[in-house]
């Protein structure tokens, strides 16, 4: 049985669709995309910021989703700036007689 247009659909029946329904998939959005240039101290800061918002709760929900996502984002990019950082880092190797003899990667790990 399937339903017809004006018709009440009651438990059972089949309803066809003309097209699947569409999952739920929210693009990166320009102002998201920005994210990905900037310098670590900026990002930090508009974090720093959005938390304090979010942490007041004077925004609406639909607002506070945004910034979450946002904040979200803003985050990755701290933490790849960090991880970028600790990759750069050296360590001084020292000889037998105290003295430096070179440098080596530091081991994060």
């Amino acid at each position: 049985m399937t339903a017809r247009q004006g018709v009440r659909n009651f438990p059972g029946d089949r309803v066809e669709l003309s097209q699947p329904p569409k999952s739920r998939e929210y693009p990166l959005s320009e102002a998201l995309a920005e994210i990905d240039s900037m310098p670590f101290e900026k990002a930090m800061q508009e974090l720093e910021e959005i938390v304090s918002r979010l942490e007041k709760g004077s925004v609406s929900l639909d607002e506070s989703v945004k910034l979450y996502e946002r904040g979200d984002a803003l985050k990755k990019r701290c933490d790849a700036l960090l991880a970028q950082a600790e990759a750069r880092i050296e360590k001084i190797n020292l000889g037998d007689n105290g003295a430096p003899k070179g440098v080596a990667p530091l081991d994060v790990g």
